[in-house]
């Protein structure tokens, strides 16, 4: 698929890496502060992941070998760099290939250094008892790591079709996390659209957007889908923010492929940043005499 397919300004940046502090947010539509170098959390960091989203596996005319193998290298690699507590595969492992489900599972996933956790996107085609089968849970769940919960819900059918995330699994989950410090949503398709043009693209779940709203140790909701994002965008009164992650497979997208870094610090203060893993394209290059 080209980038044609989008024609209306982008959030975010294609920079080597982005970072931000998620508090507070800064201004509702794309962040205009972001480094060229991670910003790391204050004081010692108490937990800390990385997400990835889209390998498109056996997506045609691809070669999604080479980009699980990649992912993979850089996941592993980042892991020995500065530890990592998990990973988080947010969407669209396959495309179009159920069947491939376990595949990607054993030839990749599986080798990754760290703990993973995945959520179906809608070229997966997978529901509740596809991805138990494959990955031992299904494709809504809730995950805690001392204070910090993470609530997991897909956003689509196995026709590919985008569906609204289940609402109520979503408030009953929240509940049980209303005491936690912070909470994170994981959902592969964003549920607003932040323009018209997008109503092809991200899927109108106001229920959702509200509940995001409605508790306030709710502090960030992360998003694969759309290749091309690989910043920061804002939903209500109060900036929520929604995080993407560019993509690392696929034939369309941001120039480089790459992965979302987010830290907690020991203060529950929050940073994350995105990396340019593939470094392309080059940045800031110049020849000089």
């Amino acid at each position: 698929m080209s980038n044609k397919r989008r024609t209306f300004i982008k959030a975010g940046i294609t920079a080597g890496i982005a970072g931000i502090n998620l508090l507070p947010a800064l201004n509702s539509f794309a962040d205009s502060n972001y480094n060229h170098k991670p910003v790391k959390a204050a004081g010692k960091t108490k937990l800390r992941f990385a997400l990835v989203s889209d390998g498109h596996y056996a997506q045609p005319d691809t070669d999604s070998d080479t980009f699980y193998h990649n992912m993979i290298g850089w996941i592993n690699k980042e892991h020995h760099t500065n530890h990592l507590d998990f990973v988080i595969v947010n969407g669209d492992l396959v495309h179009n290939r159920p069947d491939l489900l376990p595949k990607v599972k054993e030839t990749y996933l599986d080798k990754l250094a760290v703990p993973y956790y995945t959520i179906p996107g809608n070229h997966d085609w997978a529901d509740g008892k596809i991805w138990k089968s494959v990955f031992g849970y299904e494709d809504k769940y809730t995950v805690e790591h001392g204070d910090i919960g993470l609530v997991f819900a897909n956003t689509a059918n196995t026709r590919g079709e985008y569906v609204c995330p289940d609402n109520a699994f979503l408030k009953a989950s929240f509940e049980q996390f209303k005491s936690k410090a912070i909470v994170f949503a994981i959902l592969h398709i964003a549920p607003h659209q932040w323009l018209p043009e997008e109503k092809s693209i991200f899927l109108d779940c106001p229920e959702t957007v509200d509940l995001l709203h409605a508790y306030p140790n709710i502090k960030a909701a992360f998003h694969g889908h759309d290749h091309t994002l690989d910043g920061i965008r804002y939903t209500g009164a109060n900036k929520f923010p929604h995080l993407f992650d560019s993509h690392f497979g696929g034939n369309w997208g941001t120039e480089y492929k790459g992965y979302r870094i987010v830290e907690v610090g020991e203060d529950n203060q929050i940073s994350t940043y995105q990396v340019n893993a593939s470094q392309t394209p080059k940045l800031n290059s110049n020849k000089l005499i």
